[in-house]
């Protein structure tokens, strides 16, 4: 049995929303994406195992959509994924095996700009002129914002998750332009979970914060 075999069925047809035909590659990456998001807004380890298999989901049908930036972008998530993975459960420091919830550096966002700037432009240029895509510079500027989101994602930085909404902002109407409706409403799915994601995460980093001057005061 070939590979081709194993994935023809993931790609066939599973249901048909507004004329256009949903394939079980965008059900399944619809809902293990959906559990991910709202696995991270709890802070639970599982969502990285569940967030890799909705890349492989998404590498399969951002490949067949013509998003080619998306499409390695997901390889690249699985990567970042295994480290995420192991620094939630080994980055808190000595004494502690769970990583809190920090404030992004002025450092570490002078470098994250950077590389978006450069990111885009660069990936833009390649997709503009080494693939067929019609959409290099917003698929870049997604690319661009989702890496910067996921590094944030892995060491539990509170902005994160702005930058997650703000790429968010971005797909929904590009999946929509693409056909991929039923994608594009779960990245309105992702929307609410991002700013779930980000209140929860705010008021942890409040408590954590507040927790010293209740042990001085009492």
């Amino acid at each position: 049995m070939s590979l081709a075999d194993i994935l023809g069925p993931l790609q066939q047809p599973l249901v048909t929303v507004l004329d256009t035909p949903v394939s079980w590659t965008e059900v399944l990456g619809f809902g293990s994406g959906a559990l991910c998001v709202w696995l991270v807004a709890r802070q639970h380890i599982a969502n990285w195992p569940i967030g890799i298999a909705n890349n492989v989901f998404f590498i399969l049908l951002f490949a067949q959509a013509g998003l080619y930036a998306d499409a390695g972008l997901q390889i690249v998530f699985i990567t970042l994924a295994a480290y995420g993975w192991w620094t939630w459960t080994h980055g808190g420091g000595p004494g502690s095996s769970v990583l809190p919830v920090r404030r992004t550096t002025r450092t570490e966002w002078t470098w994250l700009l950077a590389a978006g700037v450069v990111g885009t432009a660069g990936i833009t240029l390649l997709l503009a002129r080494a693939t067929d895509s019609t959409v290099p510079f917003w698929d870049a500027a997604t690319t661009s914002l989702s890496l910067m989101a996921t590094y944030g994602q892995c060491r539990k930085r509170l902005e994160s998750w702005w930058l997650w909404i703000a790429a968010d902002v971005v797909y929904i109407p590009l999946y929509a332009h693409k056909g991929l409706y039923p994608t594009s409403l779960l990245y309105a799915g992702f929307l609410a979970l991002c700013i779930v994601g980000l209140r929860s995460w705010r008021r942890d980093l409040t408590a954590r914060n507040s927790r010293p001057l209740e042990a001085v005061t009492a």
